[in-house]
């Protein structure tokens, strides 16, 4: 058995303003830099063999103060990227709507087959996210890790522990910095806790979780 505790990026500009970000280099903004902050406080009593981030810069900025209270590198993983969004990428709901409607409409179907012109189906981006996830549990059988990643890499996470189809919309809280604690034993995932961002209770208003905000 491996043990995972899966996070998700601090906030960026982009998910306030609803943007797709897939591939684009976005980093934090300070309210995410607040939050990557509160959760290596949170964290410091953990012990953990290795930590690990999408390498991505919004990623890996969340994974910054992580590092330093554990006094370990971060180990950079492209198979934990976000999923990738092709010529939507950087662009924010009206613009798509006006520009792409009829890509809009077939994306909004949810279905797992589809891929955007440039981008990455559901199904190849679950198959790329579960690879990564088995390969890091091959290393580290019977440890904990930490590993920073996006929205829709953890959507992928919560629909193979839970057997839930790769069609249709997330139907699972991601927020920012929110740590889900997995396990991964004899190749399935089980779900320990998830969603939890008691760490934030205190901060101002952040970015709407949602779908778009990855």
């Amino acid at each position: 058995m491996t043990e995972f505790l899966f996070i998700r990026h601090g906030e960026t500009d982009w998910n306030r303003q609803q943007r797709f970000q897939g591939r684009i280099d976005v980093p934090l903004n300070s309210t995410g830099r607040l939050q990557a902050e509160r959760l290596a406080e949170r964290l410091a009593p953990e012990v953990v063999a290795a930590l690990y981030a999408s390498d991505l810069t919004r990623a890996m900025q969340t994974a910054e103060p992580l590092a330093r209270t554990w006094k370990l590198g971060t180990r950079p993983e492209p198979g934990l990227r976000e999923q990738g969004f092709g010529i939507l990428e950087g662009l924010d709901v009206p613009t798509i709507r006006l520009e792409h409607a009829e890509l809009w409409a077939r994306w909004t179907e949810r279905r797992a087959d589809f891929a955007l012109p440039g981008g990455e189906s559901v199904r190849d981006f679950s198959a790329r996210v579960l690879d990564a996830v088995a390969r890091l549990a091959r290393v580290h059988v019977g440890e904990r890790v930490a590993v920073v990643t996006h929205g829709g890499v953890l959507d992928m996470l919560w629909r193979h522990a839970r057997a839930e189809p790769l069609d249709g919309a997330r139907a699972c809280p991601i927020p920012n910095t929110g740590l889900n604690r997995l396990r991964w034993r004899d190749g399935a995932l089980e779900i320990e806790t998830w969603g939890d961002d008691a760490h934030l209770a205190d901060l101002p208003g952040t970015a709407p979780v949602t779908p778009l905000a990855r």
